[in-house]
């Protein structure tokens, strides 16, 4: 049997170790992590990707799902009808790619928003969008924004930090 990309979760906060003992063990991991620009100067610079979750490539028939299952550090694979679910390589390569564009860019960044600030939605399922900055989350890199329905409504909604840009270096993107 083919080998086969898969995801598996890590107990909480144990990527890391997680990630080692794979390696260790001749395991082909993808960890997807990035640099952040924490508002924290103490905080960590490099953060996983997909919290708790990590990609390896293997043959299952081969080395046996018990082998990942019981690894110390890990939760498990991330299966559906018991089944482990195999992840295509397309989605893993489009991964890689983005994590890349990412950490080449610097990391992702933190814009100091005041309340009210108008943004402009580039990534995720609202792409497209302006919105009004509300307020950054405690303790992640997530923020609330306000998007604007009919008759002057507005609807909160939570989304990376990385997906928003201040709606006037959008407007210059545009006319470049």
């Amino acid at each position: 049997m083919p080998e086969y990309w898969y995801v598996m979760q890590s107990k909480p906060n144990r990527e890391e170790a997680l990630y080692t003992e794979l390696v260790a063990r001749d395991v082909e991991v993808f960890f997807p992590r990035i640099r952040v620009n924490p508002v924290n100067p103490r905080a960590r610079k490099i953060k996983a990707y997909f919290p708790g979750y990590m990609f390896v490539r293997v043959d299952l028939q081969k080395v046996g799902l018990s082998f990942l299952q019981f690894m110390p550090f890990a939760k498990g694979m991330v299966s559906f009808d018991r089944e482990p679910a195999a992840v295509p390589e397309g989605l893993v390569q489009a991964i890689r790619r983005r994590v890349e564009e990412v950490n080449r860019s610097g990391g992702e960044e933190f814009q100091e928003l005041e309340k009210g600030t108008r943004v402009y939605i580039h990534d995720g399922p609202f792409a497209g969008y302006e919105a009004i900055f509300d307020v950054r989350l405690p303790g992640s890199e997530r923020v609330r924004v306000l998007i604007e329905l009919l008759s002057r409504r507005y609807m909160p909604v939570e989304l990376q930090v990385g997906a928003l840009r201040k709606a006037e270096e959008k407007r210059k993107k545009k006319g470049a």
